[in-house]
């Protein structure tokens, strides 16, 4: 008779409560911020405190939430911030408080990224983790400088090793006699200022001097520089560069590849260092497309947005709604305002049905048209000025217009409507704003090269000019090179005796970027 099988009881499954929180070791990739995998940024946008190495890009902490905390334990040359010891016990400490913990390395956490080592601290201390994998530097960084590291033709085999193993030490794991000629192809990471003792073991071991190789530095970032040679050259080559940290060097008749696969640095904008000025919350977008032309992004938000001070204009308004015959906006975050200024109301943008809506512009545009509202009117050329000469052949007379616009706007909208004979009530809905740390941070951008400053309001412009002269910088707006969204915002750059290097034809991010590209 067949044994009756035993019951597991529905408890067996449960997974035991625990107090403690969780720590992921996260691998961030070689540079480029968008290299990190999906669950690593899946990971980095939940968590409650993230510790964060040196080479960890600034664009993959904008994915952090604010309330989280972010505390730096990177180490450079000659300055460890923390210990390892301080780092283990960070990460025991605020798992054992209940929170989600991300310890992000740069490249892949566990290819001699320590991530191994913690990770038995957290064992022992019975602290749940998870190893979140990284893409990493030795595979990626090559790839970049246009050298695969494998080829059916030239490699079938790979190496990787680490550079901070001192070479003529008697003590050392790598085995240099063996290593030299296993592979096809070496990486080393993280020992550009052992190179030459490293391709002379090398070389005294069986390899060829005439090898090629390649040494990459800043990998996978618009800054990445690739210095060519032999084995018997190549030292002095990037002795002669000044190639400094973090670096890579290549080896193998692979680096011959690049002569034809170099796709990176050939993007049109390539090593060109391009700043930003655009809100923080809004700058994404226009970065993204000026680094996936090769450029350098540097933020430098010149304007944060914040609500007006209370006042009766805007529940006025509300309250005659019904009256407009016209209802114009005259930028995105206008349509963002006013919907966050409705909620508390109970309302949203149908309050606007059976009204004529004007938009600045196509963003501002689909920005409505896409909670359903029709938009009736859009001008051709992306401004105040463009908006009234593209109503000139509209009969106004007689009607009522409410204008929701920024409340350090240009009144031309609102002047030219009532010359036109319209009843025009204007409502600021929002503010700009002087960013806190604006000063600081220009000090820190204009200190280096700069090939081009990105300006896409006179807002901009005028809180830009008031920092340079604030940290003792006046002159200096009279050398930087603007590219300007749009005449209006070009004749303030020249009001403040700056250079307009670049204007876009059409009023827009895109058109912005096509202007810098036919530059």
């Amino acid at each position: 008779m067949a044994r009756r099988a035993r019951k597991i009881p529905h408890s067996a499954f449960r997974i035991p409560h625990s107090s403690k929180g969780i720590v992921y070791l996260v691998g961030a990739g070689p540079g480029d911020p968008k290299l990190i995998t999906v669950k690593g940024l899946e990971v980095l946008k939940r968590a409650d405190v993230v510790v964060y190495d040196h080479l960890v890009s600034e664009r993959l902490l904008e994915h952090v939430r604010p309330r989280a905390s972010r505390i730096y334990a990177g180490k450079e040359k000659g300055r460890h911030t923390k210990s390892k010891d301080a780092i283990n016990g960070l990460l025991d400490r605020h798992a054992r408080a209940g929170k989600t913990v991300v310890r992000l390395k740069g490249g892949d956490p566990v290819l001699f990224g320590r991530a191994g080592e913690e990770a038995l601290v957290l064992a022992k201390h019975r602290i749940p983790f998870e190893i979140v994998p990284g893409v990493t530097s030795a595979i990626a960084v090559p790839a970049y400088a246009g050298i695969p590291v494998t080829h059916r033709a030239l490699s079938s085999s790979v190496a990787i090793i680490t550079g901070h193993e001192d070479p003529s030490k008697p003590e050392r794991s790598i085995r240099w006699e063996r290593l030299a000629t296993a592979t096809d192809t070496l990486v080393m990471l993280m020992g550009i200022g052992r190179l030459g003792p490293v391709t002379e073991q090398l070389v005294r071991h069986g390899r060829s001097k005439t090898t090629p190789c390649a040494v990459i530095e800043w990998g996978t970032l618009p800054n990445q520089r690739t210095v060519t040679g032999t084995l018997g050259t190549i030292a002095k080559a990037c002795a002669r560069a000044k190639v400094s940290p973090p670096a890579i060097l290549v080896v193998g008749e692979v680096v011959r590849l690049r002569r034809w696969l170099n796709w990176f640095a050939r993007k049109p904008w390539f090593g060109r260092r391009i700043v930003v000025t655009r809100p923080a919350d809004r700058a994404r977008d226009f970065a993204d497309l000026l680094e996936s032309l090769g450029a350098e992004v540097i933020a430098l938000p010149a304007i944060e947005l914040g609500p007006v001070n209370a006042n009766g204009l805007f529940h006025r308004a509300l309250d005659r709604i019904g009256q407009f015959d016209w209802v114009f906006f005259t930028s995105p975050e206008g349509i963002r305002w006013f919907q966050r200024m409705l909620r508390p109301q109970r309302l949203d943008l149908r309050i606007l049905h059976g009204r004529h809506i004007g938009a600045i512009g196509p963003k501002t545009a689909a920005s409505i048209q896409e909670v359903g509202i029709h938009v009736d009117f859009v001008p051709a050329t992306f401004s105040q000025e463009g908006m009234l000469g593209g109503l000139s052949r509209r009969r106004l007379a007689g009607k009522r217009a409410l204008i929701l616009s920024a409340q350090e706007g240009r009144d031309v909208l609102e002047r030219g409507l009532k010359h036109r004979g319209m009843d025009v009530v204007r409502v600021p809905i929002y503010r700009t704003l002087v960013p806190a740390a604006l000063t600081k941070q220009v000090k820190q951008v204009f200190a280096g090269r700069v090939d081009w400053v990105t300006v896409t309001s006179s807002s901009c412009v005028e809180h830009l000019a008031q920092a340079l002269a604030s940290c003792g910088l006046s002159r200096r707006i009279r050398t930087i090179p603007f590219a300007s969204i749009g005449p209006v915002t070009s004749k303030t750059v020249r009001s403040h005796g700056g250079r307009v290097a670049v204007e876009a034809r059409s009023s827009t991010i895109e058109g912005l970027a096509e202007a810098l590209a036919a530059s």
